[in-house]
């Protein structure tokens, strides 16, 4: 797999907003990516040195319209910590 398909899109929620200023950041991330994978395709992408990558795995929710019910998609979520001495990354920077 290539870096870019194991990293999806940013995943900009409050709790992620809460750890961009200690460089913690998530990103919704391939279903079947490892934690090694997701570290090395953060490193290669934004060139920074990642020291620690927990993983969420989340469920899709039940919906119902009318009589018909189905689930949302099932996606996983990462939360990458970086080293102290790494740069951050500027695209969350101009979030803040």
């Amino acid at each position: 797999m290539n870096a870019h398909d194991i990293i999806r899109k940013p995943l900009l929620s409050e709790k992620a907003y809460s750890g961009i200023p200690e460089k913690r950041y998530a990103f919704i991330v391939d279903t079947r990516a490892s934690k090694t994978q997701i570290k090395n395709a953060v490193e290669e992408i934004f060139e920074v040195e990642v020291s620690k990558v927990n993983i969420v795995n989340v469920r899709g929710k039940l919906k119902r319209q009318g009589r018909t019910q189905g689930y949302t998609s099932k996606f996983k979520k990462a939360y990458v910590q970086l080293t102290a001495d790494s740069k951050s990354i500027e695209f969350f920077d101009s979030l803040q």
